[in-house]
């Protein structure tokens, strides 16, 4: 069966490369372009047979882990791989956490990626064979993280508004939807992540996230 992918990624040289990595290795694979968390909602929306996405976590209007958060309260049963430049343990381990079903370093060979690909098609979960996802568990972390999960897609675009500080209005503006909604959205999510302030509920997504600034992931 011929599969659908999607790559996900702001530099349209890498995802140029990928998909050309791919299309050598998959016979009869469709595999589509977006650069941005909106054009995957689109293509998703085109059609129901999307068999994986690939993710690059830091594009514009994206911090960290939140677009990982919002693709996998959106679609549930699409699985996601994530490509980032970042391949320390702890952002590799926070992503499986948030549901990913694979994590591929931007530096690894084709042949690795194409094996976390053909891995993850078939059912299977990949991660560099040199990381150790076990580890002391935070119960701090795992706690935001759980709560985190509970948030409803619109919830996590709200959220991540909140991350980029705009106002009620601007987010309602943005959203196309009233004031009034907006901040029955906000309440639900101090409520859900047990938070008391807006400021708050951005500290608790910005604990998980970590260093995004460099290198570009």
């Amino acid at each position: 069966m011929a599969h659908r992918i999607i790559v996900v990624d702001d530099h349209p040289l890498f995802r140029g490369a990928l998909t050309q990595a791919l299309s050598s290795a998959l016979a009869g694979a469709r595999i589509d372009q977006a650069a941005s968390l909106s054009e995957l909602e689109e293509l998703i929306a085109q059609r129901n047979d999307t068999d994986l996405v690939l993710l690059d976590l830091a594009m514009p209007g994206v911090q960290g882990l939140s677009g990982l958060l919002l693709l996998r309260s959106q679609h549930p049963d699409v699985p996601v791989v994530v490509v980032s430049a970042h391949d320390d343990p702890e952002t590799i381990r926070r992503c499986m956490e948030f549901g990913a079903s694979g994590y591929v370093p931007k530096s690894l060979s084709v042949e690795d990626i194409r094996t976390a690909v053909e891995t993850v098609l078939g059912g299977g979960i990949w991660i560099p064979p040199d990381v150790d996802l076990v580890r002391a568990a935070d119960n701090g972390t795992e706690d935001v993280v759980a709560r985190l999960s509970t948030l409803t897609p619109q919830q996590v675009r709200v959220l991540m508004m909140l991350g980029q500080g705009l106002l009620n209005k601007q987010i309602a503006f943005q959203l196309g939807v009233s004031e009034a909604t907006i901040k029955a959205h906000v309440s639900a999510i101090l409520q859900k992540l047990h938070v008391d302030s807006r400021t708050q509920a951005v500290i608790a997504i910005n604990r998980i996230e970590g260093d995004w600034r460099s290198p570009k992931a």
